[in-house]
């Protein structure tokens, strides 16, 4: 199982439109891919292909957040999911 942390850098945090973004690009991976926020246990982790549950995770501007995922391509997935969440979306 492949794991990064990544701190959120949208200044509304991971809320409607980087949220909108970040879904998108998880749901065009052929991989599961789950969310979780730093320290909670693994098997708590959310779906990150589900606007809900990020929505519900509640991660605001500088929480760290865990993505995981498993399977062929899962390192280079992950890395650019981190790549997105790293960036102040509400910038652009």
């Amino acid at each position: 199982m492949s794991e990064r942390t990544a701190v959120i850098a949208s200044r509304v945090g991971l809320h409607a439109r980087p949220a909108g973004i970040f879904v998108a690009a998880v749901g065009e991976l052929p991989l599961e891919v789950t969310i979780a926020m730093a320290g909670e246990p693994a098997e708590d982790a959310m779906d990150a292909s589900s606007i809900l549950s990020i929505m519900s995770l509640g991660a605001s501007n500088g929480d760290t957040v865990v993505l995981r995922a498993d399977g062929e391509g899962a390192d280079e997935a992950l890395d650019s999911l981190v790549k997105i969440l790293e960036t102040d979306l509400d910038a652009e």
